[in-house]
């Protein structure tokens, strides 16, 4: 049942009397982010060249192996608690039903070692999707139609979570939004005697203008044929999430992620309230460019902007982020 809320009147209650201070504010603050509350969203390449510059991303960099494994100790050192990764592999690595993914010295295999014997204790969450890796930007198998072929795609899936599973990751994190792909992988998992790798599920993700930064980051924008509409959800529906929760932690999630972030706080309250389950949301590429543009501009404050929007994320029930921007909130933070 709701709370009753009772309270007197003015002139005897004055709400601003708690506000009048930077003490007294700080003093009764409901929601404070941590760093403990920050997954570090980190893009990786498979190249020589140390850091590459995402356009789209001001202040994002594509980190080569040996940098990502010295990003890992910065996490660690500011007390971020775990980092995800997410690749950009050469084009000629790339084709239709995106084998590269399945590769066990491929570029993400690599990236689990190297961070993992930098930093043992940082956790490790790996995406499992193919767009990445596909020649035509699709996170699935296309019909000769161009149609996603859902249980064909689950197949590789499976695979794919294997092969980071083997090369050490602690989470992996299906975000393809194939049907049933939670439950084959949990099984073989399992089956692989990877009983205690988690899965984070991106249990509502929706067909969004906000990725586009993201998919320059990783190279599938120029190649991109289409949408993704037939298998990411339609942003006006919130029912449609809760079912897909459902059957998520049914099949056996140990988290779920709403992504968006900003735009789709409701999804993250009701999800939180309904389930009682660890509810992850991810503050994305677009959500990020969006604050640095304005901050390039002087519209807004950069380093609030992230504060404010970090902690609208918690109030709404998220339990963690996963933002670009983990590595200046741990420091704003701290």
């Amino acid at each position: 049942m709701p709370r009753m809320i009772t309270t007197g009147r003015f002139p005897d209650v004055r709400m601003r009397r708690l506000r009048q201070h930077d003490w007294s504010r700080r003093l009764v603050r409901e929601t404070r982010p941590s760093p403990d509350d920050l997954v570090w969203g980190m893009i990786v390449h498979d190249g020589a060249e140390a850091r590459i510059p995402v356009k789209a991303m001001p202040g994002v960099d594509r980190l080569n192996i040996d940098e990502a494994a010295k990003a890992a100790v910065r996490a660690r050192d500011l007390g971020i608690p775990a980092i995800a990764v997410f690749p950009h592999i050469n084009a000629a690595r790339k084709n239709p039903d995106g084998s590269e993914a399945l590769n066990p010295e491929g570029l993400i295999p690599q990236v689990i070692q190297a961070m993992k014997a930098a930093a043992p204790g940082v956790g490790v969450v790996c995406d499992v999707a193919l767009d990445p890796f596909t020649s035509h930007g699709h996170d699935g198998l296309l019909d000769p139609h161009g149609r996603i072929l859902n249980d064909e795609t689950v197949h590789m899936l499976r695979s794919q979570a294997l092969v980071q599973a083997r090369a050490g990751a602690d989470i992996v994190a299906p975000s393809d939004m194939m049907d049933g792909r939670i439950g084959a992988i949990r099984k073989a998992l399992d089956a692989d005697g990877f009983q205690n790798v988690m899965i984070l599920s991106y249990a509502a993700k929706y067909a969004s203008a906000f990725y586009g930064p993201y998919r320059d980051a990783v190279g599938s924008a120029s190649v991109l044929t289409g949408d993704k509409k037939t298998y990411q959800m339609d942003f006006g529906n919130l029912e449609e999430a809760l079912r897909e929760v459902a059957l998520d932690l049914e099949e056996g999630a140990d988290m779920v992620m709403v992504k968006p972030g900003l735009p789709y706080l409701d999804i993250v309250s009701r999800v939180s309230e309904t389930f009682g389950a660890p509810t992850l949301v991810f503050q994305v590429s677009g959500e990020y460019a969006q604050i640095k543009a304005s901050a390039a501009q002087g519209w807004i404050d950069e380093d609030k902007a992230i504060i404010e929007t970090l902690s609208s994320f918690k109030r709404a029930g998220a339990a963690a982020v996963i933002t670009y921007f983990a590595e200046r909130a741990a420091q704003l933070l701290a």
